[in-house]
């Protein structure tokens, strides 16, 4: 990232065995140095919460753990959020624009099934900002003609958001993704000429854009729209 100058961001949890396994998991001092490297420090709520209708009340703890975390290292309090396991709730919308949430990505699902990490582009006047899907959820297996498709989603006024759950990440080892392809994806996109950045920089390309009413209209649509493609001969 550093070698490109692109911009990125890290999305923290405390959850799985952050505390104790330091082999496969940062630091907060490792953390803190993220962010004094010009990159987005993101929540991802201390337990890896994976928010639904019932639990929605305990949101708010999840998230001001991490805030507090963050506190406590100099990192800013986050505005950029990613859904756990991108397990998404509609109740969950107004909670995290009051916790200072200004930006959410959720997955490719539930337009696409999750497995693969197939996605689809972000449509800044269509999308909820709290609701911003992902182009490409990268596995293991993917090879660069899979990262390729999820970045050539990026067109006709799309952005696509770009989700790695960790470089490597051997205590998930279903999405992992291996240094030596992370760094094919990075050299593509450089040589492609394509701009990186976190995504808190989202802002400079949402100005005057006035928010969906129902922010989950959107998602029936494209469901329904992919359902009949698929259902054709």
């Amino acid at each position: 990232l550093q070698r490109y100058h692109f911009g990125a961001t890290f999305f923290i949890t405390e959850g799985f065995s952050f505390s104790t396994n330091k082999k496969d998991y940062m630091t907060w001092e490792q953390i803190a140095q993220l962010h004094r490297d010009g990159f987005e420090v993101g929540n991802h709520t201390r337990d890896h919460f994976g928010i639904t209708s019932e639990n929605i009340g305990q949101l708010k703890d999840q998230l001001q753990a991490i805030n507090d975390r963050c506190a406590l290292h100099q990192i800013p309090k986050p505005i950029s959020f990613a859904y756990p396991g991108n397990s998404i709730a509609k109740e969950a919308l107004p909670v995290l624009a009051e916790m200072g949430i200004q930006f959410a990505r959720r997955g490719g699902a539930p337009e696409f099934p999750y497995d693969k990490g197939e996605g689809l582009g972000f449509e800044p006047e269509l999308d909820h900002l709290l609701l911003i899907p992902t182009a490409g959820d990268a596995r293991p297996d993917w090879t660069l003609e899979n990262f390729k498709k999820a970045v050539a989603l990026a067109k006709q006024g799309k952005i696509a958001v770009l989700q790695f759950h960790g470089v490597p990440d051997l205590d998930h080892p279903w999405v992992n993704t291996p240094a030596g392809r992370f760094s094919d994806y990075m050299k593509y996109l450089h040589e492609g000429g394509f701009k990186v950045i976190a995504l808190r920089d989202i802002k400079n390309y949402v100005t005057g854009i006035v928010p969906p009413s129902d922010p989950f209209a959107i998602i029936e649509t494209r469901k329904a729209a992919i359902s009949k493609a698929q259902s054709k001969p």
